[in-house]
């Protein structure tokens, strides 16, 4: 099989670019200077730093985010963008893993269960990223400590600019993987959340209504490195 180009779009001039280029192009994108402009003209907005940081799957790195997170924005915050974008499903708990120290959030779940998986409750996601990030920074993130998703993380930059409130705001994401179908090698829309731990059960829905699994087990092929986990359909 042809190995897959992973290609994103640019969230300001819509320019479809491979993964290795982006990076360079948000860079030098004249309609995000122009956006910057302008957030650095506003009056009422906020001066402080911003750092790009980029997302990955950790075992799917086919799947990735550019995102200007501004330093007083909270780890909290940034696992609410995650989550939102990428990976809630369940109400799962989640973690990041930074410089050897572990954050994580409960979502309701009391201490018996965070002292269960053996994390530390004293240490929570009510953090500023400038507190614990710098540029360079490479981290990771967890959500759902059963059928967990891993995600790599890297701070690639940093700005000072204009903000209102503490919104995290997407730069660039990869297109939809063109993932074929095991038996007829059209396009996937289904996968098999059994057969997916095997690195197969990709089917069009065609061909998905004669796996032998069966309907329940079959679900929606999604952008997200949670493609095919848990409940998770996007």
């Amino acid at each position: 099989m042809t190995r897959q180009t992973s290609k994103g779009k640019c969230s300001f001039c819509n320019a479809v670019l491979s993964k290795a280029k982006m990076t360079k192009h948000l860079k030098s994108c004249e309609k995000r200077k122009a956006a910057l402009g302008s957030s650095l003209a506003m009056s009422s907005a906020r001066k402080t730093k911003i750092f790009h940081i980029i997302v990955e799957g950790r075992y799917l790195p086919k799947y990735w985010m550019h995102l200007d997170a501004p330093t007083t924005a909270t780890l909290e915050d940034l696992d609410e963008f995650l989550r939102d974008t990428w990976v809630e499903c369940c109400g799962h708990m989640s973690a990041f893993t930074i410089q050897g120290a572990r954050y994580t959030t409960g979502l309701g779940i009391d201490a018996m269960w965070i002292n269960f998986f053996g994390l530390d409750a004293e240490r929570d996601m009510d953090v500023a990223l400038g507190k614990v990030l710098v540029l360079g920074t490479k981290f990771s993130y967890e959500y759902d400590f059963g059928t967990t998703t891993e995600l790599a993380l890297k701070v690639v930059a940093e700005r000072e600019g204009g903000i209102k409130g503490e919104s995290i705001q997407l730069l660039a994401r990869n297109e939809p993987p063109l993932i074929p179908c095991d038996v007829c090698g059209k396009i996937a829309t289904q996968v098999c959340a059994q057969c997916i731990w095997d690195n197969e059960g990709w089917f069009c829905d065609k061909c998905a209504r004669k796996h032998a699994c069966g309907e329940d087990m079959l679900m929606p092929v999604v952008n997200s490195p949670r493609v095919g986990m848990c409940g998770y359909t996007g």
